[in-house]
């Protein structure tokens, strides 16, 4: 069946499928890092062994992202869609049998490592999916995709602090939660059509490996491509820097306790999944560039209402601009990535751009912790300020290619 012989109630089983992805994604992020300080305790490590462990991980996400479009090639995206949530969950138990059973960090490691990977992968492959869903309906979704991975973080990091709370082995956690993400992509799986481009490589002689590679790596001569990863940059670095920062900033800056640290993040986390699952109409309303300048200008206004802020109140609103401004930058770089009339370049293009998100989510809050140490935390964030206004600048890279209506 090819997406063009899709009925209405297939093609709306199709998106809630990739929702369920998004979610599955998630959900395994948040496990994993609510249980990491009884992982540490556990395994009985300091500070910069933990540090050794997440550069595992982040080191498997970074091949995994590689991988993936190579892998959508060779099997398509519904199978590898499967198959790398079945090596988060490998992954999973990894971490929990090198944790409780085996006390070994090499163990964890290797599992973190599976565990990136495959997080990796599914990253690209279902970004790729649900930019087909979205032009097969017709309707802007992507923002709503990343909001239901917000949702699912949310639920991860729920069910990992009841773990917790009642002292629940981590192998023991995060085996139940590999099975309820192994369970749930099969089952989610069975509404993902197996897309036409799937079909054209069944009967397609498969090309020579470094015809393959040279694919791959052609779209990073696109300077279109470059300049939407430009607009990744500056979004991703506005996310990941408040998810590492924000609390400490709010304590430190504003000489707050930490409780209220942790309510100014939840301010930014609620805000930010409040902009995703509003974004998709306001897209389809005003359009990809329009939005994507004025979601920069508010995350613009955001930061330096946090930086600057007379008043503690006052950053808390600053919180939540930066969070609606900075919203939509991921998806939309994602939607704009895989915005080609050609399945096969689309893979590459999203991983492409996906590398560079993921490269300023891991190189973003070190950074900034070490101008935060020269210069003090808040200052250090007008580096994500710049990024963001050169991400606003770039804003026209991300245009619709079929003329809006």
């Amino acid at each position: 069946m090819t997406t063009t012989t899709l009925t209405l109630r297939q093609l709306h089983a199709w998106r809630n499928a990739i929702f369920v992805i998004f979610a599955l994604s998630g959900v395994s992020i948040a496990s994993w890092v609510a249980r990491l300080p009884a992982v540490r305790d556990q395994l009985g490590i300091d500070t910069a062994q933990v540090g050794l462990l997440i550069f595992a991980m982040s080191a498997g996400s970074v091949i995994g992202l590689i991988a993936a479009p190579p892998i959508m090639a060779r099997i398509g995206a519904r199978a590898g869609m499967v198959l790398v949530l079945g090596l988060v969950s490998v992954g999973l138990v990894g971490i929990g049998l090198g944790t409780d059973t085996l006390v070994t960090p090499a163990v964890v490691a290797i599992g973190l490592a599976v565990f990136g990977f495959g997080n990796g992968a599914v990253d690209v492959m279902m970004n790729v999916e649900g930019a087909a869903a979205e032009r097969a309906i017709g309707k802007t979704l992507m923002p709503l995709m990343h909001a239901f991975f917000s949702f699912g973080t949310v639920a991860g990091a729920g069910i990992g602090a009841l773990a917790s709370a009642l002292s629940v082995p981590v192998v023991a956690h995060l085996a139940v939660m590999a099975v309820v993400v192994l369970v749930a992509a099969f089952v989610a799986i069975r509404f993902v059509p197996k897309g036409a481009e799937a079909a054209e490589l069944d009967d397609t002689p498969k090309k020579p490996l470094r015809e393959r590679l040279a694919d791959s790596l052609g779209v990073w001569r696109d300077v279109r491509l470059l300049a939407i990863g430009i607009i990744m940059l500056g979004m991703a670095f506005a996310e990941g820097s408040a998810n590492d920062w924000l609390a400490i900033a709010m304590v430190d800056g504003y000489d707050q306790s930490n409780t209220t640290g942790a309510i100014a993040f939840g301010v930014f986390t609620v805000s930010m999944t409040i902009g995703r699952v509003a974004g998709g109409p306001v897209l389809d309303r005003f359009g990809r560039v329009p939005v994507l300048r004025g979601s920069a200008g508010l995350a613009v206004l955001g930061l330096l209402l946090f930086i600057f802020a007379p008043a503690p109140w006052l950053a808390f609103v600053g919180a939540a601009f930066w969070a609606l401004g900075s919203s939509l930058g991921f998806p939309v770089g994602m939607s704009a990535a895989a915005d080609t009339p050609d399945p096969q370049r689309s893979a590459a293009r999203v991983s492409a751009v996906a590398i560079i998100g993921y490269t300023a989510f891991l190189v973003g809050p070190p950074v900034i912790g070490l101008l935060g140490h020269e210069f003090g935390i808040l200052h250090a964030l007008l580096l994500v300020l710049v990024l963001v206004l050169l991400a606003g600048l770039a804003s026209p890279a991300a245009r619709e290619r079929a003329p809006r209506p």
